[in-house]
């Protein structure tokens, strides 16, 4: 009895996971449909049924991309935090230690950014979440100056997410440079020494 055929779903991500497996690997101007069926161990024909051209495949994988690296997500635990203030560190926290173990992911979402200089609609999807992502952390930072006026004095939530963001994303290309030395608990702590100093 033969076995039970792919969805055309599963079959899509299949196909996403080695436009990824390509692109994080050789980048993104190795990305071509024969590339891409072999990694996917799948038929050039069935990858154009899916995608009909290379570009659509780009920005497909750049969707994947987004949706599997990006998206910030506040865990139960962390919103039953009572403090502000410890709900922002659990989430920093969180996502230092998400995205330094998604080297590839990380190299892969520069690569975009890098072809959005050239490519507009790119540059577009990239900016907007990009926006999208510093948003997720002004809930939280709006909170937080509210709980500590006087801690953050003339300091906007927009500015706190900002620097906020910074850091996840430089631990994102810290760990992306060096993952066999990158410690997430070393790298807040820096983080909060540095902040004293400057406070």
């Amino acid at each position: 009895m033969p076995g039970k055929r792919a969805s055309e779903e599963e079959r899509r991500e299949q196909i996403l996971r080695g436009a990824f497996e390509v692109a994080s690997r050789d980048g993104i101007g190795s990305l071509t449909i024969r590339a891409v069926a072999a990694e996917a161990k799948v038929s050039h024909a069935l990858v154009l049924f899916h995608f009909q051209r290379k570009e659509r495949l780009v920005h497909a994988l750049l969707d994947w991309l987004i949706d599997t690296t990006s998206v910030l997500h506040v865990s139960e635990q962390i919103a039953r935090l009572p403090r502000a203030m410890d709900r922002l560190h659990a989430l920093l926290r969180q996502e230092m230690a998400r995205l330094s173990h998604q080297p590839r992911h990380t190299r892969l979402f520069f690569d975009f950014w890098a072809l959005g200089a050239r490519h507009e609609e790119i540059r577009v999807r990239m900016s907007a979440e990009m926006a999208r992502y510093r948003a997720a952390f002004r809930a939280i930072m709006e909170e937080l100056v509210a709980a500590e006026p006087a801690a953050f004095d003339g300091v906007t939530a927009e500015a706190l997410a900002a620097v906020a963001v910074s850091w996840i994303q430089g631990s994102a290309v810290q760990a992306m440079i060096d993952p066999a030395d990158f410690d997430t608990g070393q790298y807040l702590a820096a983080v909060r020494g540095l902040v004293g100093r400057f406070a």
